[in-house]
């Protein structure tokens, strides 16, 4: 397909990405916009739908060569001030895919022995990127974001989970009540992340080897008691501070969860 060229900040096209960098989520038209030419080689790598490859003229080349071949794809060159200035880095590598999102299902998350993240609250999206990224790396079945955390689709939590977000199976937008309901369904074992203090459990005298879902909070209020009051609370021992970042603790959570069952099998 030959390369369309644009040169004006009314293109609808370039309308549509800033639109969906302001509001943090998806364009008018249902695609995520996947920055940086990693974000495009792991939507191809995993078999996502890339729609239109936005290049600024310095760097045509290395997008065509990425694109080289597949059927469908729609490259759009403009100058490299019209991507900067539509782009949501300061630093930006010139080049911007529009990818189909995969759409998963709540069977997805519970394959196997489950091992399910849920997000609530969180309102960064740089730490539900992490998180996602932690939950492929350590082998979770999937990761739920009750309403009021921030969407899978924000450009940053796309960024920040370098690819997974593609890959993990994810429910977004999930009210609490009924994350509760369909856990407690599927037999699943909740677990609180909370601060450490007296009386509750660390995360030494935990086994996670049974179906268990990780539950981590908002940033400054925590667990909600939605989810908090069916869940067993359990806090990493620390030295020198009472809390982590929401993103750095649940890492450590899967982790012990990834190592208990690797021991188990």
């Amino acid at each position: 397909m030959k390369p369309e060229t644009i040169t004006s900040a009314a293109n609808p096209l370039l309308k549509q990405v800033q639109r969906a960098f302001v509001r943090g989520g998806l364009t008018p038209a249902g695609w995520c916009v996947a920055e940086t030419f990693h974000l495009l080689k792991e939507a191809l790598r995993s078999d996502c739908e890339v729609k239109v490859v936005l290049a600024g003229e310095s760097v045509r080349c290395a997008a065509e060569r990425h694109v080289r071949g597949l059927r469908g794809v729609k490259i759009v060159i403009a100058p490299d001030a019209l991507v900067e200035r539509v782009s949501g880095t300061e630093s930006s590598q010139g080049v911007l895919a529009l990818v189909k999102p995969p759409a998963w299902k709540l069977e997805h998350l519970f394959r196997g022995c489950p091992l399910v993240v849920v997000l609530d609250g969180l309102q960064d999206p740089g730490n539900c990127g992490t998180i996602v990224r932690a939950a492929e790396a350590f082998g979770s079945t999937g990761v739920v974001f009750l309403k009021g955390s921030a969407s899978p689709y924000n450009p940053k939590a796309l960024r920040a989970s370098a690819g997974s977000l593609f890959r993990v199976p994810f429910l977004y937008g999930v009210d609490a009540t009924l994350a509760r309901a369909a856990l407690e369904q599927n037999r699943v074992d909740l677990y609180a992340g909370v601060p450490a203090r007296s009386g509750v459990r660390s995360l030494a005298e935990t086994d996670f080897t049974a179906r268990c879902a990780l539950i981590v909070g908002n940033e400054a209020r925590g667990v909600g008691t939605a989810l908090r009051s069916a869940a067993l609370e359990v806090a990493i021992p620390t030295v020198g501070v009472e809390s982590l970042n929401v993103a750095v603790a649940a890492g450590i959570l899967l982790y012990e969860a990834r190592r208990q069952r690797a021991e188990r099998s």
